[in-house]
């Protein structure tokens, strides 16, 4: 078994911090078996080393390793990459194609962001890990093969599994070993000296003397979050090899290469609650939306007392013909844009009309009266409106279109009408 050491020069790895060999250890350990392993970090931490050491330490070798990025191929194409499709399958489907795990049995695939694999897509993939049998797309015939699976992701597998977009059957299967790689910003002693592996390889492929930083700027380039890990530091090494033509780096130059975006490594404050004036701002629209229905039941409470007090119910309609508008004319545009179960295109001299004889009775008696209308009326109303809808229907030879304009409700709301009363 190669020592950690001697993987590291191998495949060119730069680093001495215990996470990071911890999960060279694991990678060494693990890969004689044929166990599936799942290597989890940040983006940009340099995960596609795990399975090129696992498939190299392996009696699988000499085998083909395929690499594929998951959430690069989009998703009406990934089950025929992977699996293979028959010829006539789907629209373009013009021959027969092998899929990953046909052309790579005996070897290992590296299943690179699997965290965005599709859910149909999981569930073959789920039966592979299980007993190595796959179907191509557009065939009947159950095919095997022998592959070893590395799988990585950045995506907090938990939470996926908790929003329903990981199959958590799937997770146990492919986390049978789990090898995390830490993000750079745990890794202190490691940033200046990947800084200067990258600047002396730009140095060579450009021809040019290998930048150095001071004192002051190798302060700075630690204490930088490093969002984007290696491949972030990679970068700003390569531009500042490029165009800077003094070879010492200072604090101030490497300043300009850095986000400002204040990604100092320092604690983040993240707002998680309300402030106070959110809270306030909600419950002044509650207020005034409470307040503004009590104005209007009292608008109507005031109108339905003057109605039963006068024996001339056309009058007082006339007179308050601002306020019933108000109340029953709201009513009907609300209704008619949420498309509610019950229509209100009743006249309000319908909905308020009351016996002659309620205003001889005495003034406790009508507040009885009134209290027992509502279910009288909308009994009646449910008659009367299966009688309107009848007679219009006949009146335009069972067209809907003319009879829902005639009776003042839409389409859908008379074609919901019709099933309701089975006309």
């Amino acid at each position: 078994m190669e020592s950690i050491q001697a993987i590291k020069q191998r495949f060119g790895i730069i680093g001495n911090t215990p996470s990071l060999n911890r999960a060279l250890e694991k990678a060494i350990r693990v890969a004689p078996t044929d166990i599936s392993v799942l290597v989890t970090g940040e983006s940009g931490v340099g995960k596609e080393s795990i399975p090129k050491i696992i498939h190299q330490l392996s009696h699988r070798k000499h085998n083909k390793y395929i690499a594929v990025n998951c959430g690069a191929i989009p998703e009406g194409t990934i089950d025929s990459e992977l699996f293979g499709h028959e010829k006539g399958s789907f629209t373009g489907a013009t021959s027969t194609r092998s899929g990953y795990f046909e052309v790579a049995d005996g070897g290992t695939i590296f299943l690179d962001e699997v965290g965005e694999l599709p859910l149909t897509t999981q569930v073959r993939l789920l039966r592979v890990l299980e007993n190595g049998e796959f179907i191509k797309v557009g065939s009947s015939k159950v095919q095997k093969t022998n592959v070893r699976i590395v799988a990585a992701t950045n995506v907090n597998m938990f939470e996926a599994i908790e929003k329903e977009k990981f199959r958590e059957d799937l997770y146990y299967r492919l986390s049978t070993v789990d090898i995390h790689l830490p993000p750079l910003r745990e890794r202190q002693d490691d940033i200046h000296l990947l800084f200067r592996k990258f600047a002396s390889d730009f140095a060579l492929k450009y021809k040019m003397p290998t930048v150095k930083l001071t004192d002051n700027a190798v302060q700075l380039l630690l204490k930088h979050r490093w969002s984007g890990n290696i491949r972030q530091l990679r970068n700003v090494a390569e531009q500042i090899s490029v165009l800077e033509q003094e070879r010492t780096v200072t604090a101030e130059v490497l300043k300009g290469y850095l986000p400002t975006d204040g990604s100092a490594n320092l604690p983040a404050v993240v707002k998680t609650s309300k402030s106070d004036s959110d809270f306030s701002s909600e419950r002044e629209i509650l207020y005034k939306v409470l307040f503004d229905m009590k104005s209007d039941l009292n608008d109507l409470k005031k109108l339905t007392m003057e109605l039963m007090k006068s024996g001339n119910t056309k009058d007082v309609e006339k007179e308050n013909e601002h306020l019933i508008q108000k109340i029953y004319g709201d009513v009907d545009a609300v209704e008619e844009d949420f498309d509610f179960e019950e229509d209100t295109a009743v006249e309000s001299s319908e909905v308020l009309s009351i016996p002659e004889h309620v205003n001889n009775l005495p003034e406790n008696d009508k507040y009885h009266f009134a209290e027992e209308i509502e279910e009288e009326e909308t009994l009646s109303l449910q008659d009367k409106e299966l009688e309107l809808i009848k007679k219009s229907l006949e009146r335009h030879n069972g067209k809907r279109k003319l009879a829902a304009a005639e009776l003042g409700i839409s389409e859908r709301t008379l074609y919901r009408k019709i099933k309701q009363y089975d006309l």
